[in-house]
């Protein structure tokens, strides 16, 4: 039996009548209260008969055996309602308040006993390699946006959610409780705090609808992904490799391509943004990285982001950028390249706001 509900046993604990749902007399509930602990055992053992009886008994260390055995040699006639009594309490304090601990070690240890050696290695590799698959499974779940696994867990039960955040990282359960709302994220929280271990088969269809409704349908819709990817690191890459990868791209994937470049924010972008919002991205830049994007950009585009400065501002970056002197093309392209990634950032910060795609309308 379980450890700590030995233990309780032993304490003589006084459990709320009636157990279960039955109602046995108030003499029987004395009198069962009334046992010691070793008493009690001895009762469950005696009902479990001779076979298994014997069988548990084995797996009980020497004193253990000892002190039950002298229990059950002492008890004499007990009373059905007694025994039921004595019963329900074990009944009561395994599934209320039992806990029983299992492992890889434990479970292994339980097949030698009975299992050859081989057979057992085999059993336990299965076993290992399903619950690796089953991390490979969480760990992908986990790696899709927060927002994807929002709103999947929004349509779930509050049940269903705990579980299923409970499985996921940390960081990743973090970003996306407060993305429930307010009294889903609460409902949630709480169910992870006080939620027991998930039954087997319940978590093996969690799983299971997990990878054919989440995962698999992520990996089916990825194609807007993995083309925002690519936009962003054409925005990176520097212009001449651009330029020379291009023109074949191009001309081999018409359409992928196009949908690339319709993603794309490059340096040249910049001068669409409203006025107000291009100074705010100019003044966010530091040291010299200002003067050093502007100087590599053509006349043209340089005296739009200059008419966005006021006259002295101006004056004074005109002046700084003639004082410069030669400067390195990768340089320049880097300084670009920070301020395009400057202006996203304020984007996502909603402090200014990016220019609308061709296809994009704005509605008053």
């Amino acid at each position: 039996m379980p450890k700590d509900t030995f233990e309780a046993a032993e304490a003589g604990s006084v459990l709320p009548a009636p157990f279960g749902g039955r109602s046995g007399s108030a003499r029987a509930r004395r009198e069962a209260r009334a046992l010691a602990g070793p008493e009690k055992a001895a009762i469950l053992f005696l009902c479990l008969g001779e076979k298994r009886g014997t069988a548990l008994m084995q797996k009980l260390s020497e004193a253990d055996i000892q002190t039950i055995t002298r229990a059950m040699a002492g008890l004499g006639s007990i009373p059905a309602e007694v025994v039921e009594e004595v019963m329900e309490e074990f009944t009561y304090h395994v599934t209320e308040g039992g806990e029983v601990y299992g492992s890889f070690a434990v479970a292994e240890g339980m097949l030698r006993g009975f299992l050859p050696e081989a057979q057992v290695t085999q059993i336990m590799n299965q076993v290992r390699g399903r619950r690796n698959e089953n991390r490979g499974m969480w760990d992908r779940f986990s790696a899709l946006n927060e927002s994807v696994i929002a709103n999947y867990l929004r349509g779930e039960h509050e049940q269903t959610a705990a579980a299923i955040l409970t499985n996921v990282a940390p960081d990743v359960a973090a970003k996306v409780l407060p993305m429930l709302g307010p009294d889903k994220m609460q409902e949630v929280a709480e169910r992870m705090m006080t939620m027991d271990a998930v039954p087997l088969h319940m978590m093996r269809q969690i799983e299971e609808t997990l990878q054919q409704e989440v995962i698999g349908s992520a990996s089916r819709s990825s194609g807007g992904d993995t083309q925002q990817r690519m936009a962003d690191l054409f925005n990176k890459l520097d212009r001449e490799a651009f330029d020379k990868i291009a023109p074949v791209l191009e001309e081999r994937h018409p359409e992928r391509f196009f949908a690339i470049k319709q993603r794309m924010f490059t340096f040249a972008d910049l001068a669409k943004l409203d006025m107000q919002d291009l100074a705010r991205v100019m003044r966010g830049m530091e040291g010299s990285m200002l003067p050093l994007a502007l100087r590599g950009a053509e006349k043209e585009l340089r005296d739009t982001f200059l008419a966005a400065l006021p006259a002295r501002t101006r004056d004074m970056l005109l002046d700084e950028m003639n004082t410069m002197g030669p400067v390195r093309g990768r340089e320049v392209r880097a300084a670009q390249v920070a301020m395009v990634d400057l202006a996203k950032d304020l984007a996502e910060q909603e402090v200014i706001r990016l220019p609308l795609d061709d296809e994009d309308e704005l509605i008053e």
